[in-house]
């Protein structure tokens, strides 16, 4: 049975825009991420699904963005 939360909260992480202009790729700041995620854990969030996605950034380079949900 799947575990049922109150409240829900979205998190939306991409990466840099300069690394991946002029880097060809940056990738996703994961020390970022997981800091942040240890706060919302404090206060109770838990994660309960994530997605990576690519987007296109002006034309010429693809951007990666996670999208990250929480509950409690």
């Amino acid at each position: 049975m799947a575990e049922r939360f109150k409240e829900y909260k979205m998190i939306h992480v991409a990466e840099g825009a300069l690394g991946t202009m002029f880097l060809g790729a940056s990738g996703l700041p994961l020390k970022k991420i997981e800091a942040r995620l240890n706060e919302e854990a404090q206060e109770g969030w838990n994660v309960v699904f994530q997605v990576i996605e690519q987007k296109r950034l002006m034309l010429f380079w693809q951007r990666e963005a996670m999208v990250i949900t929480l509950g409690r």
